[in-house]
C-alpha cells in the first residue's frame, strides 16, 4: 500500500474556499451595489478610579488599622478616604502640592 499524499496549506486553503465569480458575469435584474457607512466610534467614558489609579499596598500593625477602620465607621466614610485625606495633610506640611492640585494638572 502507498502512503496517502501530504496535504499542504495552500490545498487546504483552496478547498475550503468557495470558487471566484467572475467580474463579467451578469447581475441579476435590480441588483445594486450599495456603500456600507461605519457609524462614529462612542465617545469614550471617562475612566473609574480602579482604571486610572495604581495600586499600594499598605501593611498596618492591628490596632493601627483598627483605629483607621473605627474612625471611617464613626465618620460613615471609608478608609480608603481617610487614607488619602492623611496623605494629603502630609504633602501640606511637606510643602508638596495637594491631591487636589495634582489630579488638577493631570486632567488638562
Amino acid at each position: 500500500m502507498s502512503k496517502p499524499p501530504k496535504l499542504s496549506l495552500a490545498a487546504i486553503v483552496a478547498s475550503a474556499s468557495p470558487p471566484a465569480r467572475s467580474s463579467a458575469a451578469p447581475r441579476p435584474q435590480g441588483a445594486e451595489i450599495v456603500a456600507l457607512t461605519l457609524a462614529p466610534p462612542a465617545p469614550r467614558q471617562a475612566a473609574t478610579l480602579k482604571q486610572r489609579a495604581r495600586q499600594m499596598s499598605v501593611y498596618l500593625e492591628p490596632p493601627v488599622y483598627d483605629q483607621v477602620r473605627d474612625l471611617a465607621f464613626a465618620e460613615r466614610t471609608k478608609m480608603h478616604a481617610l487614607i488619602l485625606e492623611g496623605l494629603d495633610l502630609l504633602f501640606k506640611q511637606r510643602g508638596a502640592r495637594s491631591i487636589a492640585q495634582l489630579t488638577e494638572t493631570r486632567s488638562r
